[in-house]
């Protein structure tokens, strides 16, 4: 992933809270001295459906080899952007799509709805923005 100031909803970019980084190494069968870190971090991004700008929560994952020392690398590290962030929660000012208990819902509204209100603007606790691809 690259690092940019500037916010373009075309590129897809995503805020990532650089301290909710967490994972796992796993070996590798056969007992050979290989292994891939199985990491994810939390993060925030906008999005367009059907004409609407939505705000979205959820998370970037991604196995990897070596192992990062910190979220910054392993965002660095992060190539492989086909399948975007999954998604926890939606907001698109009106309505709250989400497969979460409620007391994870409010959570994620009082990230949310002030985010889509403050439309571009990072919110407090998250670094951006962050996307894939070519720089």
């Amino acid at each position: 992933m690259i690092r940019e100031d500037k916010f373009l909803i075309s590129r897809k970019p995503y805020a990532v809270d650089l301290n909710s980084l967490r994972g796992s190494r796993t070996d590798t069968p056969q007992g050979r001295n290989d292994y891939y870190y199985k990491g994810a971090i939390n993060a925030v991004w906008f999005r367009r459906r059907r004409g609407v700008t939505v705000a979205c929560i959820g998370h970037l994952w991604d196995l990897q080899h070596p192992e990062p020392a910190d979220a910054r690398q392993f965002l660095e590290q992060h190539t492989d952007g086909r399948y975007g962030g999954d998604t926890h929660g939606r907001w698109d000012g009106d309505s709250y799509w989400g497969n979460v208990t409620l007391t994870e819902q409010q959570r994620h509204l009082a990230i949310l709805q002030p985010m889509l209100a403050n439309y571009p603007a990072v919110p407090d606790g998250y670094d951006g923005w962050w996307r894939f691809g070519p720089s």
